[in-house]
């Protein structure tokens, strides 16, 4: 069980407070989730639903849209690459807005086995805009750590060229604030001035954060960590994983100038207790 984060000076106390009260949590659209969802995360955490390739887009839309029922405020992840083509688009989009959904996260997704009409998430942004679609939140993904085959202009570039038609970010998991500090300086000076929500793991144990950190992509982080020992215990400890130092080490950077850090989305893993265990703890510990 990880332990609540503890801050002596008031004015870093105040700070993490707003974070803990403002953090997201992204599940993932399996049998049980709504459930779990019942169980354990209060009405006043704002949810995402990523979209599964194993279960399509329409499992993420129809899992968003039973959660807002309940009472949450919910944003569904739109695949380009589980969205069939515009008339799913359309369909999506008036689903949404029937239950009152006002919030999606855009991203390109896995490759599917069966082509779709859009080859990324820009071309899936630009089809979405040319509808009536009434999100007034669009997020986008940002990734701090680039990619093993693409420059780091080119992921900046693609970053600028859908900046417009969104209004924030959520990164993939990283584990080394140095590194998601120095890429949200540099979103600042290349004028991306979108709000970041930085990915966390939530408190989640280190078997199960490794194991899912190979089948989804998140970054080379767990890799590297498995290979370097030393670091593997600064963020993998008996107890299990806790993103406190990732908030640690950012929390004070946000709403600073040089950057557009925002706030934190936690990556569940549809591990809802312990996570929602820890943020309650932290927020009691931050009174």
């Amino acid at each position: 069980m990880s332990r609540a984060l503890s801050v002596r000076d008031p004015v870093f106390r105040a700070s993490l407070k707003q974070v803990f009260q403002a953090m997201g949590y992204e599940v993932i659209p399996f049998k049980k989730t709504e459930e779990s969802v019942l169980a354990n995360v209060p009405r006043e955490v704002p949810l995402t639903v990523t979209a599964s390739p194993a279960k399509g887009q329409d499992a993420t839309v129809e899992l968003a849209v039973s959660l807002v029922g309940h009472g949450y405020t919910v944003a569904p992840h739109l695949s380009a690459q589980q969205v069939r083509d515009r008339a799913h688009l359309a369909d999506v989009v008036a689903r949404c807005r029937e239950a009152g959904i006002t919030d999606v996260f855009v991203v390109g997704g896995d490759r599917a086995d069966t082509p779709t009409q859009f080859t990324d998430a820009l071309s899936l942004l630009r089809a979405l805009h040319e509808l009536d679609h009434g999100f007034t939140e669009i997020g986008i993904g940002g990734h701090p750590e680039g990619h093993p085959e693409v420059g780091p202009d080119v992921l900046f570039q693609a970053l600028e060229d859908k900046a417009s038609m969104a209004t924030h970010i959520k990164t993939q998991i990283v584990f080394d604030p140095k590194v998601i500090l120095a890429w949200a300086r540099e979103l600042k000076r290349r004028r991306i001035d979108l709000p970041v929500h930085v990915g966390v793991p939530g408190a989640v144990t280190r078997q199960k954060l490794l194991r899912v950190s190979g089948g989804l992509g998140i970054g080379e982080s767990a890799k590297f960590l498995k290979k370097q020992q030393n670091l593997f215990w600064r963020f993998f400890v008996p107890g299990g994983y806790s993103p406190d130092t990732i908030i640690r080490g950012l929390a004070p950077h946000i709403g600073k100038p040089d950057n557009a850090i925002a706030g934190f989305h936690v990556f569940t893993f549809n591990d809802l207790e312990p996570t929602e265990a820890w943020r309650t703890r932290t927020l009691q510990n931050l009174s």
